[in-house]
């Protein structure tokens, strides 16, 4: 069976975003009146292993690729394409644009691993099931075969494994027989890992006849219920909140590594073991069947030899025509692989400390040359061709005019392969740069000659915008969903596709014009995001719990997490976490108190002192703590509750509704939005649309899209008529936000100035006098915006990114701005999650915890500083045409540190910069990094701050001991904003041993990888350093005493009491108001009723109740009850501690024996006082 291709869902879908496939299948035809490509489809059509030779621009690629594969009824030739490119990021661009000329279903992409063969690290999972998947539609062509591989050239020289198309998935459908333990079985052989909880591709788990299975090609992961040994469902859910999404008829899991450990290659581990101890811890796990990071550099040893392994060539159809797209770049390509290939099988072993050579042989893991992939293609008679940008001949002339300069050409020293040669007419559109009028005319001159002209654009709102633009110029433009027949001479057609770039043909009177051709380039596309993540929830996770950490629960106060256990109580089998309190008597072990998971919104890690005292349940310590807390907090809510009622009482300007332009603007957004960053970008606008003056912080993660909400802010604002200024910290942020900026709204008539050291004080005066006159629509700057210098004409919005990093007196300067203009502020640094409750209603917030879907986290290395590693890693990101950041933050040494890069790697271009240099200086350099004139930047922490350059993958950090954890983090958001997958190294002094602080920040930093781990890491850096100086010192006591967690909840409830609430928030896991403002919660259920006590908010009634209820207990999951003496009572909130003692010998505190959870039925239950002895019933409630 070929797996599935389901919407959404399937591995090699291309279609383009925002539309069906084949959408531009008419420009196929058109194209193939040049008759140069009319003879490339015949020769495609002939049999014979002939080698071609084409001279043709770049954005022919895909209609060349289209022409040899498409039906003969669509004018191809029908023969299977392999077409390799130089990079990743190319072979995705072209099978999207192929998308729109061919059945989408019908074009895949064979990606290469992210890791080198010999790297010892394996690649991700989601790599090896999409390769996986596409060499079983090859293996095993069922429906509609493949007619496109479209490959990076690193996919077609990497060895791999014989027989991997034969691999049989795991497939399901309801109805289906299958016995859950043999499925469970099978995903194991299958190298998926067993978790408790599915939260990656790559995982499953069984939860009684549940089977939870994320498969690596699958957008969701899916849940089936078996009953017995039948499938009776399948549904996809979110990892988030583990809630269903759909159902589905088929499920199909691919294995997830390409090395399986079957019981051949486990004997074979064995005998390996033997004979080369230094590889015996990794042997030894591998013949127990354990799967280990990196085992796939083995797998010619365990596999013996190079019998089994073959190439991409090997596994293609018969009559594949191999195609390499600019075949100079992959010829340097391919060089590059082999020699950084063997750079690293040296460097990784030597790491290993095994010495400086593999001790077994893998030398056929190694990438294959070019030339050798040929002879391979060669021997199974697969026609070589190339498609080169410039060739050996040029073009035949529409003219007969002579061209002397056509001569000298064949002495060009790029060998033709052995083949014919064939030049297209075809030229490259030259590139607008936003310039309209150009475009209108060449569009209206074209039209008038007879010329048949397609406009393709990515996204509806800038096709709309073109026909508007068009038709008022008096050019007629037609714009259509798809354009399914050629276009017509003369006419002019409008439509939405995946093309990068345009051509014209004069032979065939031919041009196709592209959104890209217009405004000059496209941005760092990453159509990978295109993915609608799930939101993330804000609890506290068990699985990241450890035994031993220290963790809050609300009504017991600080308690040890020991352990998670499954328990069955009245026949319900439940999870618990165990959390351990003092003992109540001395000489006795701890009571323990066990929460079920679905009450987790009890419990909040602490974050404090380092190593608190653990209260008594039932004590006095833990109520009292929360008094003194609670007491010093009302006094921080009295001040932050003036300024708040002196904005909610000024008067702001409101801001209409969107206008078309706003949605247009929104419409070009290049990537597809996060649940979050929508949610964020609402509360924006309905804040600005509001009376009263906006105040709100967007929290979020580096690189989640908070710059995105800022453009859409301004935007909305400038609308209006109003200005905005945008204020930043450094040089280097105006300048990006400036360029990002620019780049988003090019297309409308607005004015964007940047004031910032960067400009010389002529311009500089200039965006003063623009700003005061008015006609500067957005400022972008630094400090220099805060000076009493600057004057706004018409000031609506100010926008704050990274405010922590400016100081006292520019935020005072700051808050007399909140009372008068629209602030929205945006942060990086992640804020624990319950500071959100805590700033609530002073300032507005909106945290955005959900990364782009696909991106990746970082690969990050923490080691002593190594040469070769260094060169090696460099030498890899060069590979893939990226760029690397060198960290070294001595200014006074950092010339040597980069004139050592320049010795290590010679061909790279090295350029310096800080924070000391000149202000012209320093602009040349980082605008020439982000134009990819350099390769390496040794630069200090200058960088840490917002600087967004996609390109730049690799991150190397010389003496990050030295550095703070904030910084660490900071500095690792530079890299992993694009498709590719990004490597962190931190590296420290081999020879001077480690602190203990800069040991737990790298161990720290290590373990913490998963995207958003910056709430993590906030809270660990929180612990180190200690909470004092978080809100003042006379404060850290009380931080210390209840956790950074509640208290910081403490200060939400007393603002809410001072804005009027009634009562303020609180978490129970169950309430039911009575009469006289009490609340009756239940502390537990069993079978004969629920123990339940009331409180007040207000003084207690006189006279006071002769007795109460005790706390329920459980032991034995039984429930009892026991009455309290009317001596032994005490008040609720008299002073002295509520009679509730426990012997310590009960096994579980009843507030958590619950299955169901229980409500009082009617307020009587209560009564007006609580002398009332009725019970609780035992009614659900309702959810």
């Amino acid at each position: 069976m070929t797996p599935p291709v389901r919407s959404g869902r399937g591995a090699f879908r291309a279609c383009p975003r925002g539309g069906p496939p084949m959408k531009l299948a008419g420009l196929l035809p058109a194209a193939l009146g040049d008759p140069a490509l009319a003879r490339v489809r015949d020769r495609a059509r002939g049999a014979g292993a002939d080698g071609l030779d084409l001279t043709a621009p770049a954005a022919l690629r895909p209609f060349v690729v289209a022409a040899a594969a498409a039906d003969t009824a669509a004018g191809g030739a029908r023969r299977p394409v392999l077409a390799v490119t130089a990079t990743s990021r190319e072979a995705d661009d072209l099978a999207l644009a192929l998308g729109s000329l061919l059945p989408a279903d019908e074009v895949a992409v064979f990606h290469s691993w992210e890791t080198l063969p010999h790297e010892r690290l394996s690649p991700r999972s989601d790599t090896v099931g999409r390769r996986l998947a596409v060499l079983r539609r090859l293996a095993h062509p069922q429906g509609s075969p493949l007619r496109v591989v479209v490959a990076p050239v690193r996919s077609v020289l990497q060895p791999m494994l014989k027989g991997l198309g034969d691999l049989e998935p795991v497939e399901l459908r309801p109805g289906a027989e299958a016995a859950l333990e043999d499925v469970a079985r099978r995903l194991t052989d299958m190298a998926y890992a067993r978790v408790d909880l599915v939260t990656k591709r790559g995982e499953f788990a069984v939860r009684g006849g549940i089977l939870d299975i994320f498969p690596p090609t699958d957008e969701h992961p899916s849940r089936v219920e078996f009953w017995g040994d039948e499938v009776e469902e399948i549904r996809t859910f979110a990892v988030a909140d583990q809630r269903t999404i759909e159902a589905v008829q088929h499920l199909w899991a691919p294995p997830c590594r390409e090395l399986l450990l079957t019981p051949e290659v486990r004997e074979r581990a064995a005998e390996l073991a033997v004979k080369h101890p230094e590889l015996e811890e990794i042997l030894e796990k591998l013949a127990e069947g354990i799967p280990v990071e990196g085992m796939e550099s083995l797998a010619p040893a365990l596999l013996d030899g190079t019998d089994s392994m073959e190439l991409l060539v090997n596994v293609m159809p018969a009559g594949t025509h191999v195609l390499l797209c600019d075949p100079e770049r992959i010829r340097t390509r391919a060089h590059d692989l082999v020699r950084t290939s063997a750079e690293f099988l040296e460097a990784s072993w030597a790491a290993a400390a095994v010495g400086g050579q593999a001790p077994v042989d893998l030398g056929a893991a190694a990438f294959k040359t070019l030339a050798e992939a040929r002879a391979v293609a060669g021997d199974l008679g697969l026609p070589w061709w190339t498609l080169s940008p410039f060739g050996l001949a040029e073009a035949e002339a529409p003219g007969p005019e002579a061209r002397p300069w056509e001569d000298p050409l064949p002495e060009v020293t790029v060998t033709p392969d052995l083949g014919d040669v064939i030049t297209m007419a075809a030229q490259a559109v030259p590139l607008y740069h936003g310039e309209t009028a150009r475009v209108v005319d060449d569009l209206k001159r074209w039209s008038g000659d007879g010329w048949a002209v397609a406009l393709v654009f990515e996204g509806h709102g800038p096709a709309q915008r073109a026909v508007e633009v068009l038709h008022d110029a008096g050019v007629g433009a037609t714009i259509v969903e798809s354009i399914d027949a050629p276009p017509q001479p003369g006419q002019l057609l409008v439509s939405c596709g995946a093309l990068n770039h345009g051509f014209l043909d004069e032979v065939a009177r031919f041009a196709v014009i592209t959104g890209n051709d217009i405004t000059g380039g496209r941005g760092a596309s990453t159509r990978d995001m295109r993915k609608m993540p799930s939101r993330r929830r804000n609890t506290i996770d068990p699985l990241e719990l450890r035994a031993g950490d220290f963790v809050v629960h609300e009504q017991h106060g600080i308690g040890r997490y020991v352990e998670l256990v499954q328990r069955t109580v009245n026949g319900a089998s439940r999870e618990y976490l165990v959390i351990e309190y003092a003992a109540s008597k001395r000489g006795q072990p701890g009571d323990r108190l066990f929460v079920p998971t679905d009450q987790l919104d009890q419990l909040s890690r602490y974050v404090g002192g380092e190593n608190p005292a653990l209260h008594k349940m039932g004590g006095a310590e833990w109520q009292k703590a929360k008094a003194r807390a609670r007491k010093a907090v009302r006094e921080i809510a009295a001040q932050l509750i003036q300024l708040y009622a002196a904005r909610k009482a000024s008067k702001g300007y409101a801001f209409g509704p969107d206008t078309p332009w706003q949605r247009e603007l929104e419409d070009a957004f290049p990537y597809t939005e996060t649940p979050d960053q929508l949610a964020a970008i609402e509360e924006v606008k309905h804040d600005m649309e509001q009376p009263t003056p906006m105040d709100r912080l967007i929290c979020g993660d580096v690189g989640y899209g908070k710059t995105e909400i800022a453009v859409r802010a301004a935007f909305k604002a400038v609308q209006d008529g109003k200005q905005v200024a945008v204020l930043v910290p450094t040089t280097l942020l105006a300048q990006q936000h400036y360029n990002t900026f620019t780049d988003r709204m090019g297309q409308f008539p607005l004015e964007i100035r940047q004031l910032s050291r960067f400009q010389t004080p002529r311009e500089s005066e200039q965006t003063l006098a623009k700003a005061a006159d008015g006609s500067a629509d957005i400022v972008i700057g630094t400090h220099r915006l805060l000076q009493t210098s600057t004057r706004f004409k018409n000031l609506g919005m100010v926008i704050v990114d990274e405010e922590q990093r400016f100081g006292v007196e520019h935020k005072e300067y700051l808050k007399q701005l909140r009372t008068a203009v629209d602030v929205l502020t945006m942060s990086a640094t992640p804020i624990p999650r319950t500071l959100e409750m805590a700033i609530t209603g002073i300032r507005e917030m909106s945290t955005i915890a959900t990364p782009p879907e696909e991106r990746h986290p970082v690969l990050t290395f923490v080691g002593a500083y190594d040469d070769k590693q260094v060169a090696a890693s460099i030498h890899r990101e060069l590979l893939r045409d990226g760029q690397v950041f060198y960290l070294h933050n001595r200014v006074e040494s950092i010339d040597r540190a980069a004139r050592r890069i320049r010795e290590l790697v010679p061909e790279a271009r090295v350029a310096v910069a800080h924070g000391q240099m000149g202000e012209d200086a320093l602009e040349k350099v980082m605008v020439g990094f982000w134009e990819k004139e350099y390769d390496v930047l040794v630069c200090t922490t200058i960088v840490e701050s917002g600087i967004d350059i996609p390109n730049a993958n690799t991150l190397i950090v010389e003496r990050a001991d030295l550095l703070g954890l904030a910084q660490l983090h900071q500095i690792r958001g530079r890299v992993g904003r694009g498709r590719e997958r990004a490597y962190a190294y931190f590296l420290y002094p081999r020879e001077k041993p480690l602190t203990e602080h800069a040991h737990e920040r790298l161990a720290t930093i290590a373990q913490h990888t998963e995207l958003g781990a910056g709430m993590y890491v906030a809270m660990k850096d929180l612990e180190i350093r200690g909470a004092g100086n978080l809100l003042g010192g006379e404060q850290s006591g009380h931080i210390e005493g209840v956790g950074f967690d509640l208290y910081v909840r403490m200060v939400g409830e007393a603002v809410q009491q001072f804005k009027g609430s009634a009562r303020p928030r609180r978490r129970s896991t169950s309430r039911s108001t009575c009469r006289s403002t009490r609340t009756c919660r239940t502390t537990t259920s069993g079978s004969s009723g629920c123990g339940w006590r009331c409180t007040a908010s207000s003084p207690p009634p006189a006279p006071r109740p002769s007795w109460t209820r005790r706390w329920w207990r459980c032991a034995t999951g039984t429930a009892s009850r026991r009455h309290l003496s009317p001596t032994s009572w005490r008040w609720p909130g008299s002073g002295s501690s509520p009679a509730r003692t426990a012997s310590p010998t009960s096994p579980c505190r009843a507030s958590t024996c619950a299955s169901p959870r229980w409500r009082c039925p009617t307020p009587s239950s209560c009564g007006s006082s609580a002398t009332t002895r009725t019970p609780c019933t035992s009614t659900r409630p309702s959810r």
